[in-house]
């Protein structure tokens, strides 16, 4: 392989590697930088005392053989020979009397809703009907060509690809959960339903993918956790060349008449290249390593705070009791509110990893409750001892909850680990700790459908992957994000791109 231009990528979080792996097989040469001592980014499980908390994959969109997006991650080397657990139910909610199990059958789906509801039963098909057609859904489709480079041909052809869909993304695209629960009938089902995706801004749509791509066995839960799966793209990326710089922050990135030239580090190292791919923070990479030199009205709108994130609290217990006998995932809609991180909260979901073994020690389990919480609050109290303090009193909230949920289970929890938005921020540099990037509700999936710009104004020779220039917030997109960013440059450089399975 002949090396031609140099190619500096920020983060070594999936998208960045991803790029380095697409960079290394065109024929760059690359090298990433990332402030953190592992790869992965927010893809990434930390072990305490024997427990491995993952903090990331709840399914991977194609882990499935033969199915979209498996072929990318073959070229990235992370399915070779990985075992997935493919769940038949995406989760259950119940209220303690009432239960919605959410299968990712459609069928078994269907006749389980509208025997919890008959009145609502021609909603419920509409519903159910939407999945099955979901089943034959190409999301790949929409990151085969970077959508700068699309020709009026290529706009053709994902047009004719996407025609048969048309009814049902113009019925659900812009619907979100909670609409969607309010027109059922009966109460639980309005509450069940309002939850059933994980948050109530979700749009139909994306619910509705989810379930058909598990259906489908191509949303698989990849056996070692996160930092595993991450390990083994970096493991591509080295084996076919990259370098990778840990600890090492980008301060700013260098520019040279009208041209990203290079980066400099907190340390006051200086590296220069052809060209540069931030794969990191998108408004930290352009108002701060760039001092928001190249912006246009219409970035300075997307990060002025109006378009919605999503920041959340991970509680992790490691619990010397074996629940395999329990569904893995349970949201609990509550009698009476809880306040966590000063909101009142009206359910809180649970969900173990037994389906793991290799996640904790024979006879024990992970839990791990997530925590919908405003950054604002935790950024307001830290640096005191009231942030610590806090933190411990969400975990004994919790806790209190869990105990009625599962009795005597406070003497069994032998490790507690809390995360707040300040960590996320702190261990990747993320805005907020935004955890998805922008988070996916009908305002944001048109950015979506249509994409966001990979470059800037003025600004040659750099680009941009990840989850801000790709709203989802999935590892699959960030992952096409990155191989996106190294189809661009190869046409900027008239090279034919190349991509090979390892």
């Amino acid at each position: 392989m002949t090396e031609d231009k140099s190619i500096i990528i920020i983060g070594a979080g999936i998208a960045g590697l991803s790029a380095g792996c697409y960079a290394q097989m065109n024929g760059y040469s690359s090298q990433v930088f990332e402030l953190h001592t592992l790869p992965g980014g927010l893809c990434t499980a930390w072990e305490r005392r024997g427990y491995v908390f993952d903090g990331c994959i709840h399914y991977l969109f194609g882990s499935g053989e033969g199915q979209p997006f498996h072929d990318l991650w073959q070229e990235l080397g992370a399915v070779q020979g990985r075992e997935f657990i493919n769940h038949t139910e995406y989760q259950q909610v119940t209220d303690g009397e009432n239960k919605l199990i959410v299968y990712a059958n459609p069928d078994r789906l269907q006749a389980h809703m509208t025997e919890l509801s008959p009145l609502d039963a021609k909603l419920i098909s509409s519903f159910c009907d939407g999945v099955r057609k979901f089943t034959d859904f190409e999301l790949s489709a929409m990151y085969e060509v970077p959508k700068p480079m699309m020709s009026a041909r290529d706009w053709a052809t994902l047009g004719r690809k996407m025609l048969p869909f048309v009814p049902q993304l113009a019925k659900w695209a812009t619907q979100s959960t909670r609409q969607f629960a309010d027109k059922f009938h009966d109460p639980f089902m309005k509450k069940a339903v309002a939850q059933m995706f994980s948050w109530e801004e979700a749009p139909v749509m994306m619910g509705m993918m989810l379930l058909a791509f598990m259906h489908t066995g191509n949303a698989g839960f990849p056996v070692g956790a996160s930092l595993a799966f991450a390990r083994a793209i970096e493991k591509r990326y080295l084996d076919l060349g990259g370098k990778i710089h840990y600890n090492a922050q980008v301060e700013k990135i260098l520019t040279q008449d009208g041209r990203a030239a290079g980066v400099r580090l907190y340390n006051d190292e200086v590296h220069t290249s052809d060209k540069i791919i931030s794969a990191a923070d998108g408004r930290g990479t352009i108002f701060d390593m760039l001092e928001g030199r190249y912006t246009s009205r219409k970035i300075c709108r997307m990060y002025d705070g109006h378009l919605p994130t999503h920041q959340m609290c991970q509680i992790s217990l490691g619990v010397n009791r074996d629940l395999s006998d329990q569904p893995h995932w349970v949201t609990h809609l509550l009698d009476e509110p809880i306040l966590l991180a000063g909101e009142e909260r009206f359910e809180i979901g649970v969900k173990h990893y037994c389906f793991d073994p290799s996640l904790a020690p024979d006879g024990k389990s992970v839990i791990e409750l997530i925590v919908r919480t405003n950054y604002a609050y935790w950024q307001r109290i830290y640096g005191r001892r009231i942030y610590d303090r806090e933190q411990r009193q969400v975990s004994e909230i919790i806790i209190d909850q869990l105990e009625k949920i599962y009795p005597g289970i406070r003497e069994d929890i032998e490790f507690v680990d809390e995360a707040t938005p300040l960590s996320y921020e702190r261990y990747t540099g993320n805005w907020m700790g935004a955890t998805t990037g922008w988070l996916l509700t009908k305002e944001t999936t048109p950015m979506m459908i249509f994409g966001v710009p990979k470059t800037l104004p003025g600004l040659e020779d750099f680009y941009m992957a990840g989850q801000w220039v790709e709203p989802g917030g999935t590892v699959t997109i960030a992952a096409a994000s990155g191989k996106n960013a190294i189809q661009l440059i190869c046409t900027e450089d008239g090279k034919e791109f190349k991509a090979q399975a390892v």
